[in-house]
This record gives structure tokens, sequence and C-alpha cells, in this order.
């Protein structure tokens, strides 16, 4: 490829971006190697796009080809060139032999400046190398640096994670903030105040949209917490800081983090490793580096690593100031593991478990999910126990095959299930729902977002008629409405409406219970297709 000394870094990059990698690898590159000084600077986007080329579509024999070559270029007289190497580098998955180069380097670099950029590069691929070196007095590398090194070689041994049975004493006195999704704090103190009744570790301090704020009043445990099923996301309160003095707002915060360090760690088997980020702030990277950088200074064993960590330390608007808070990072949830499988739209676990409570509690109850997606509902509904038969319904196939593998993971004996493949209008034609059998209808009906529905009122509208049919006197249809919806008189009563939150756009989480009389006849009446 023709450029000139007179082409922009930035367009010369973005030719050769757009070149395949044989075309780099085959080409360019040799021609590269052999030119004059003046044109391998004119050409130094050519480094650039090699390393994210071979990135996106290199193989693992090709990235490791580019790898030695860039290694190469470490020693090139010209400080571009190996400024533009180093910084490629890390895009192609370096390891220990590119991370002793660059240490071999920075010993024999005697430019501060460049000494600057290596550190940056081993932020990335820094690991064991970085350590040993620093061991047996190699080279000084700023603290980000060596705590981000040390990340890397607590994350690859995989040895960092919560501890679920560790006790916390109720007189550490830091509140627990669950949130949830809005309309749902009322399921979440329901679920606390029955699991007080049992256990009694938590009282309910402050409930706001969107999040419940309890209290200890006795040691408990994060598996404590996770065995409720209605909240989102569990956090610790670190500590308060004010926003009065913006300039000191890092260390502040890094204070808060310090503090606590003896409970972190109490808290985590292994190196403690966390993800640093403020909540509804945007990334504001460089005040986290800085927070970091300052937590790592005074306390040595706290890692922040954005990758993996078991743990994040989350900083949330509160008032005039930020609440600091820790949040175990699950991958999966442990409350939500059967959820082997999932489809487009399907329920928030949290939604289905508080739905599950809505409905309530009945011994033999009957249960069908007209529209039941990865199966979320009917599982959280088995999981309260009383379920004689689960049946569910929908026209994806593949949300079908989700579902069974969903309810077979939740390990639910004695409970049988049915799967039909269809329309739910259809429902005369399911032998296994036979008129006036089901006594509880739950499910969260797609909201026309994500799946397409032409007629979304009168899919609802038909979901409704037909729970008319399908349910036995005294039986309870709960479902999440998109509509608010004016009913004509029917054998159903609505006796709960709540607005919640569905991501985004807000529905209603309804309950109707079927009036104690004779049902009407016959098939439904309106609303067929």
């Amino acid at each position: 490829m023709n450029t000139s000394p007179q082409d922009s870094p930035k367009a010369v990059y973005q030719k050769f971006r757009a070149l395949s990698f044989q075309m780099l690898w085959t080409d360019e590159v040799p021609r590269f190697n052999s030119a004059p000084p003046e044109q391998r600077i004119a050409n130094l986007g050519l480094i650039r796009a090699l390393g994210v080329v071979a990135a996106e579509s290199g193989s693992a024999e090709e990235k490791a080809a580019v790898r030695a070559w860039l290694t190469s270029l470490l020693q090139d007289p010209e400080e571009r060139i190996r400024r533009y190497a180093m910084n490629a580098l890390p895009k192609v998955g370096s390891g220990g032999e590119e991370e002793k180069a660059l240490l071999d380097l920075m010993r024999k670099s005697g430019v501060e400046r460049e000494g600057g950029f290596i550190a940056k590069a081993l932020d990335k691929i820094g690991g064991e190398a970085t350590l040993n070196a620093l061991e047996h007095g190699g080279p000084a590398l700023p603290p980000r640096t060596v705590q981000k090194a040390k990340a890397s070689v607590a994350r690859q041994q995989g040895i960092s994670q919560a501890r679920m049975d560790q006790p916390i004493a109720e007189n550490d006195a830091r509140p627990l903030v669950l949130r949830s999704r809005r309309g749902l704090e009322t399921w979440v103190v329901q679920e606390l105040q029955n699991a007080a009744r049992t256990r009694r570790s938590f009282k309910v301090q402050r409930t706001q949209p969107g999040h419940v704020t309890v209290t200890a009043l006795k040691p408990f445990t994060l598996g404590d917490v996770y065995s409720l099923r209605c909240f989102a996301t569990a956090s610790l309160v670190l500590g308060m800081v004010d926003d009065a003095r913006p300039a000191g707002l890092p260390s502040r915060i890094a204070n808060v983090i310090v503090a606590a360090g003896e409970l972190l760690e109490l808290l985590t088997d292994g190196p403690f490793r966390y993800r640093l980020e403020f909540v509804g702030k945007g990334a504001l990277r460089a005040v986290i580096r800085e927070i970091a950088t300052q937590v790592f200074e005074q306390s040595p064993a706290l890692l922040n690593d954005p990758q993996q960590a078991p743990w994040a330390v989350e900083i949330h608007p509160a008032g005039r100031g930020f609440s600091v808070e820790l949040r175990p990072r699950f991958s999966p949830d442990p409350r939500f593991a059967y959820r082997r499988d999932d489809v487009p739209a399907a329920s928030h676990p949290p939604l289905a478990a508080a739905m599950a409570r809505l409905a309530g509690h009945r011994t033999g109850d009957i249960v069908w999910d007209p529209f039941c997606g990865s199966g979320s509902e009917l599982i959280e509904r088995a999981i309260l126990g009383g379920v004689a038969q689960l049946h569910g319904s929908d026209l994806s196939a593949t949300a079908l095959a989700a579902a069974r593998k969903n309810l077979e993971a939740a390990a639910l004996p004695g409970i049988q299930a049915v799967f039909h493949h269809g329309d739910f209008r259809e429902w005369e034609n399911q032998v296994d729902l036979p008129h006036g059998t089901t006594t509880l209808i739950i499910t969260n009906p797609p909201m026309g977002r994500r799946v397409p529905v032409p007629d979304l009122r009168g899919l609802i509208l038909s979901l409704i008629e037909a729970a008319e049919h399908v349910l036995q006197p005294g039986g309870r249809l709960v479902l999440a409405n998109p509509f608010r919806l004016q009913l004509p008189p029917s054998t159903l009563q609505r006796v709960y409406q709540e607005t919640i939150d569905l991501g985004g756009f807000d529905v209603q989480l309804e309950k109707y219970e079927k009036k104690t009389v004779a049902p009407t006849a016959g098939k439904p009446r309106s609303g067929r297709r």
C-alpha cells in the first residue's frame, strides 16, 4: 500500500484497517520490515491495524505470529515503533514472553516517557513475570500496574469467590439494600416478613421505589440473604460520603473501602477482587483509577479488577453525597441456577418469584402458563410447594424446549408437567386442560417489544376471557398486563393491581379471582382468531 509521510496517522490506520489479515500479513508486514526509516514511520498505522484485525479475525496460530512480530519490534531503535508495538500487544492475547520483553525494555530504556507507555501495556498483560521482577529488584512500577498484575494472577488462578456461609455480625451495623424492579418492593418486604417469622434476621428500615433497606437483628450470611427471591441485587452499605468537597471525593471513597477491608477479606475465599463503578454517573474512568490506586496503596490486599471479579463496589447517588456499597457478583445467580436456557422476552426471575407469591400457596394447585417462555413463572410457583400439575403453552418450540430443560434442572419431584406447542386460545382442544379444572393461571405475556404482537390488547382480552372458562371457582389469574383495562361484567374479580417497571416501561401486576358461581358454558365469546 502506498502511503506518504504527509498522510495523517489516522488516515494511514484506516487504510490498513480496511485490508484483510492475509493482505496485511503477507504483503504489508514484509514491505514495512524492508522499508527505509522514513517510510516505516509513515506506516506506523500498520502496527495498530494488524493488532486490531488479528484480534477480530485471526486464528490462534496467526495471533501467535503477530505477537512474535510485535515483540521483535520492541527492539526497534525508533521509540515510536516500539510504542505502537507495545500498545498493540494486548489486543492479541499476550502472555508471559511478551510481558518479559516489556520488562526487559523498561530496564534498558532510559526514557521516562517510554517507561510510562510500558507501564500502561503492563497494566493490561502484567502478571507473574511482573511480580517476580519486583521481588528480585526489577524496575520500579506504578502502584496501579502492580495491583493490576496481582489481580491478573488471582484471576487466572480462579481462587476468588464470595463466601455464602461466613457470618456477618449484626453489630457491624451496616444496612443491607435489596434492590428490585420498581413496584416489587411490596413483595420484597413481604418475603422479609415471612422469613422473620422463622429466622427473624432482618428488620425493614426504609422502603423506597426500587429498593428496600434493612438492618440485621442477628448474625447472618449471604446464604440467608439469597434465600430470598424477589429482589434483584443485594448490597452492604460500607459507608456514606458527602459531596461537599468534590476535589477530595476519590480520597473519601477510598477511605471508606479501606476501612471495610477486614470485612471484605472475611467474606472472600482468596484475594479480594472487586469491580469499582459509579451507578448512574457514566464511566468516570479517571476517578475510578484514582480511587482504585489509593485503595491499593493503603491496602494492597484489595484488588480492583473489572474482569470477572466476584464483588462490585458500587457508588450510588444518595442525597447530597454517595452511598458506597458492596455487592456480590454471581453468574449465575445461585437462586435461579435452574435457568440453563433462555429465550427473548423471558421473565426477569425476581418478577416471576414475586408473581408466584402473589398467586399464593394452595395445596394441589393445577397451574397453567399460556405464554410459558422458558418456564420461570411455573418453576417459581412450584418451588413454593403444593403444586400437583404444571401446564405450559407457547407458540415457540424453542421456548418449550428451554422450559423443559429448566424444569428438569430445578429438580422438583412429584410434579406432573405437560407442555403444549400451540396457541393458548385453542385451550378447549387441549385435553390436559378440561373446562373448569385449573386452579391458577400465572403468566407474563409478550409485550410486543422483543416479540412482535399484532394485536396486543386483543391478546390480553382473549387471555382474560379464556381464564373465565378454564379456571374453577375460586381459581386465580396472575398476570403482567400492559393495559389498564375496564373489563365487562364477568366471573373474574380483580383483587390486586400494582404498577411495576418491566425494564423501561410500566405494566400492571394484577391478580383476579374467579367468583364461586357456575361458569358460563361454551367457548370464549370474543377475541378469537
